[in-house]
């Protein structure tokens, strides 16, 4: 087995890009792709991993990746008017969005010349991922890239105050649709804080926040099944304003278990939302949102829509940077095959 990939990191977050070596992925849309993958993902009745599997599991696993390690599979837009689509994965399998990663991808598709981008302004790249089209405004000075702008799916508030039981007493939180559910809590109000001191803490009662919303209504995506439950738990404080602009550091608790070591991308998203929905947020007016390394995302919310509604169009930006390029190899014989999790 050979994959050949080009790693990049956004605010700190690994997207690992699979340029050669999946093999064709069935479906009309993304969004099938996803399904199709998921489903022939492996379970306890079916434990054998397909052949796309076994890659995922080759690029997240010790010793060629680490269970922090987040990426996507290049395939065909669900039509000519985007530039390409993606199929994201992590170490438990496939994700319906990822920020960090369109922004990453955007940044790839000028730098590999795959979309026409100016010497100086702005060149639009559209993504076609498993909630829908996102588009990367990749910003160019001087034929570098200086950051990217993911315009994303809108986002949706469903709670706002939905009263959630933990080990550490119960909490209010609010949940938002923003291409993957999220749940949103302030650390405080269980006792900790947004530091890597905690990360422990904060990851035990992320996960059980998780689990504690399976199949509450709020987490049902309203008219798409395969969106539905949570995906993400942030945790944040409130930070003092700078120049007047709403402030927080989050830490966002994805998947089983996972780190987003950047500010959470779609995470993102679903704060701009919910503060929308708060009436802390106008349109048009700037989150700065820190991750627990420090990296910043900024975002705002476009005018129209209705966080409560239909959903608000939010922008999200930042910075990406490439990181490596990769020709991993399964050597005949190896017996740790696609590798190990800690």
């Amino acid at each position: 087995m050979y994959v050949r990939t080009v790693d990049y990191h956004t605010a700190g977050e690994p997207f690992r890009i699979v340029l050669d070596g999946a093999p064709p992925i069935p479906g009309d849309t993304v969004a099938e792709r996803r399904a199709i993958a998921l489903g022939a993902g492996g379970s306890a009745t079916a434990p054998r991993p397909s052949a796309l599997d076994r890659i995922r599991q080759l690029l997240t696993r010790e010793p060629r990746g680490h269970a922090g390690m987040y990426g996507g599979f290049l395939v065909p837009p669900d039509d000519d008017e985007a530039h390409l689509g993606v199929l994201f994965w992590h170490k438990d399998g496939y994700s319906t969005a990822c920020g960090h990663g369109t922004i990453a991808l955007g940044a790839w598709a000028v730098e590999s010349g795959l979309v026409a981008a100016p010497e100086d302004g702005v060149a639009r790249v559209r993504i076609d991922v498993p909630s829908g089209r996102v588009t990367a405004l990749v910003h160019r000075a001087g034929g570098r890239t200086t950051g990217v702008t993911f315009r994303n799916v809108p986002t949706r508030v469903s709670a706002l105050k939905l009263p959630v039981r933990t080990s550490r007493g119960t909490v209010e939180v609010a949940v938002a649709h923003s291409g993957a559910c999220y749940a949103s809590v302030p650390a405080a109000a269980l006792g900790l804080a947004v530091e890597p001191a905690q990360l422990p803490e904060l990851t035990a009662v992320g996960r059980e926040i998780r689990a504690a919303l399976v199949g509450a209504e709020a987490v049902a995506h309203p008219t798409d099944a395969r969106l539905s439950g949570v995906y993400g738990v942030i945790l944040h404080d409130e930070l003092p304003p700078v120049d007047g602009v709403v402030n927080q550091r989050n830490v966002t608790v994805f998947a089983d278990g996972q780190i987003d070591r950047s500010p959470c991308g779609s995470g993102t998203s679903a704060r701009l939302a919910v503060l929308a929905a708060e009436g802390r947020l106008a349109p048009g007016e700037t989150l700065r949102h820190e991750s627990v390394i420090g990296t910043v995302f900024t975002g705002q919310v476009l005018a129209g829509g209705d966080p409560l509604g239909a959903g608000v169009v939010t922008e999200v930006g930042g910075t990406a940077f490439r990181t490596g390029e990769h020709g991993f190899v399964l050597a005949p014989g190896d017996e740790l095959g696609t590798g190990f999790l800690l």
